[in-house]
């Protein structure tokens, strides 16, 4: 009979023990996905030559890379001219007003810097995504005068 009563007790004690363990289990799981939808990204760009003459275009070369993909995702160009005047575009000819934005329809894209001074030029271009993560890159160009740049080209080739 005592053994009868450990058996039970036992038993007893293991279905406890299992309905407890099952209940913790069933407890942490949730019905809804956790779906990332803003992704960490930067703006890659080809070197880009540091001096300029007025009227002068210089092509920057950029490509998004974002650490992952949500279809949802949408971003943005805009830019801000700290130093000098000059005049930014996208490739498919889309030229930029200072701080109004630009839909950016491809990873890979091309913006064309054209110098309108003869004074050192900063820029700042920011890309934004609709999920509020931005990058910023800033480019600074030197005006070189033509006449002394060719006086520089001729005294090289002068001492060679």
């Amino acid at each position: 009979m005592k053994k009868n009563n450990k058996i039970k007790k036992s038993v007893s004690m293991l279905a406890f023990l299992f309905v407890c363990a099952l209940s913790v289990i069933l407890s942490s799981c949730s019905d809804e996905l956790d779906i990332q939808q803003s992704y960490p990204f930067k703006v890659e760009t080809m070197p880009v030559p540091k001096d300029i003459v007025r009227g002068q275009t210089v092509e920057i070369r950029c490509e998004l890379k974002a650490e992952g993909k949500f279809d949802g995702t949408i971003y943005t160009i805009r830019y801000f001219q700290h130093d000098g005047k000059g005049s930014l575009r996208m490739e498919n000819g889309t030229v930029f007003q200072p701080n109004d934005r630009y839909l950016l329809e491809n990873e890979k894209f091309r913006l064309y810097y054209t110098s309108a001074s003869t004074e050192t030029q900063t820029l700042t271009v920011v890309v934004e995504d609709n999920f509020g993560k931005s990058y910023e890159m800033e480019f600074s160009f030197n005006d070189t005068d033509e006449e002394e740049e060719f006086a520089r080209s001729a005294n090289k080739l002068g001492s060679v």
